[in-house]
């Protein structure tokens, strides 16, 4: 397994895994090439990076491109009798990791 860095997140992920992600500039059905890699594991050995392994890339296809689920937020003064009502949707790239280079 390894554990990559995007979107200012990190996430384990491992061979044939399908993983959702912060959205990546690519089109679905194309290769991209995640080079942040913080740590690689392979049985025993272990190599981690400081603050990425060097050489090490994980090579994934994009599956989809999607909105993830309505988080509504609201806000209610009592005072004034008023209230504010506020939705976001994140989006996202669902990826699927082909393989991962030491």
């Amino acid at each position: 397994y390894a554990v990559i860095k995007t979107g200012g997140k990190q996430y384990k992920v491992t061979e044939g895994a399908i993983k959702e992600v912060e959205k990546l500039n690519a089109e679905v059905n194309a290769t991209v090439e995640l080079t942040e890699v913080l740590l690689v594991a392979n049985g025993e050995t272990v190599k981690g990076g400081t603050p990425v392994v060097d050489g090490a890339k994980v090579v994934a296809e994009v599956v989809a491109q999607g909105k993830g689920a309505k988080v509504v937020n609201s806000n209610t003064s009592q005072k004034q009798d008023t209230t504010r009502k506020k939705g976001h949707r994140q989006l996202f790239t669902e990826i699927k990791v082909t393989s991962i280079n030491a």
